[in-house]
């Protein structure tokens, strides 16, 4: 088969893939309570890191993840207003 055939064929499988369904980030929204160890996506509540994956408690209330817009609190998650009151409590 030529090279050449391949090569297009490849380029045209890789961009038609990126295509398929980009989501913006207005679908999306910080889920607190839901990162596990080393998986969350960036600074925490208390302020104790500022880059993603550097959580050290699973499930911290205090580290977040993206989620589509409106799943957080069916994975067990809470948005930010809930998991910033539960910080200021425990304080």
């Amino acid at each position: 088969m030529n090279k050449k055939l391949i090569a297009s064929a490849a380029l045209a499988a890789a961009l038609s893939s990126a295509m398929v369904a980009p989501v913006s980030a207005a679908d999306k929204e910080k889920c607190y309570g839901i990162a596990g160890i080393g998986q969350n996506d960036c600074g925490n509540l208390a302020g104790t890191h500022s880059c993603a994956g550097q959580s050290t408690v699973d499930k911290d209330p205090g580290e977040w993840k993206l989620v589509e817009k409106g799943t957080c609190e069916s994975l067990g998650g809470m948005l930010k207003a809930e998991a910033k009151a539960r910080y200021e409590a425990s304080k």
